[in-house]
């Protein structure tokens, strides 16, 4: 592993780029798990823009040599309780992570369904501050069939009581590794019952509210492109090995 994020792969770096893929192109969020179908794939794979139903939408593919989807749910259960893990994942903008550790049980998908991630990162030359609820992808209508795996969560802010949207990654083999099918649907905000939890850990961390970071635009969205291309490119570099070490 490196102390610096290794480059986005040539496909985000061009898609960032280009222009924002047309609306005509961009599935709708409630399509999100035909989008993410086990076999097949969808009109644009690496792209930004916004959708017919108003969010702002991002998707990046990610190719794996020697991943699999067993090593990403042990990742996204093993990761959460610290921010020096958190760091591995993309050195040069995550800064903090935190989750309830006794929300954590259980192994692979089962082990973070349930918890509330915790995170301060940079997304761009913006700090944002999230706390992301991990769901069950077979409870919101994702086929997931063996050897392969999707990581779903509602994305809120973890200093106001609002969520911002929603994310997916899916996993599933292809020869060699493995692909991830990234997705984002951002911006179409809704007030959420305040979390005494989500406070009391924001204000503990000296985390501070700046509303410019509730506006979720394009612009956002193509750091976003680039952000999620490094951090998943480069953590797939290393995660077999981190596996085989902490993974037992």
């Amino acid at each position: 592993m490196t102390r610096q994020t290794v480059p986005a792969p040539q496909g985000v770096i061009d898609a960032f780029a280009g222009p924002a893929t047309p609306t005509a192109r961009i599935p709708v969020f409630a399509d999100l798990p035909t989008d993410l179908a086990p076999t097949g794939y969808s009109a644009v794979e690496t792209g930004y823009g916004q959708s017919a139903d108003g969010a702002v939408w991002v998707a990046v593919r990610t190719e794996m040599p020697r991943v699999t989807a067993e090593m990403w749910d042990w990742w996204f259960g093993w990761h959460l309780t610290e921010s020096a893990r958190y760091k591995l994942w993309h050195p040069d903008a995550h800064m903090y992570a935190e989750v309830a550790a006794e929300r954590l049980t259980g192994t692979g998908r089962q082990r973070y369904v349930g918890a509330v991630s915790y995170v301060d990162e940079y997304i761009g030359t913006s700090l944002q501050q999230l706390a992301i609820a991990f769901r069950d992808p077979l409870a919101h209508g994702f086929a997931v069939p063996e050897g392969q795996t999707v990581v779903f969560g509602r994305v809120g802010s973890s200093v106001a009581p609002l969520d911002l949207g929603w994310l997916a990654h899916q996993v599933r083999p292809i020869e060699g590794g493995c692909e991830m099918r990234s997705r984002f649907h951002l911006g179409v905000l809704a007030p959420r019952i305040p979390d005494p939890e989500r406070i009391v850990r924001a204000i503990g961390r000296g985390a501070a509210l700046d509303p410019r970071d509730l506006a979720i635009g394009t612009d956002m969205a193509r750091d976003l492109l680039v952000h999620c291309g490094q951090e998943m490119n480069h953590l797939a570099g290393f995660l077999p090995e981190l596996y085989a070490e902490f993974g037992g």
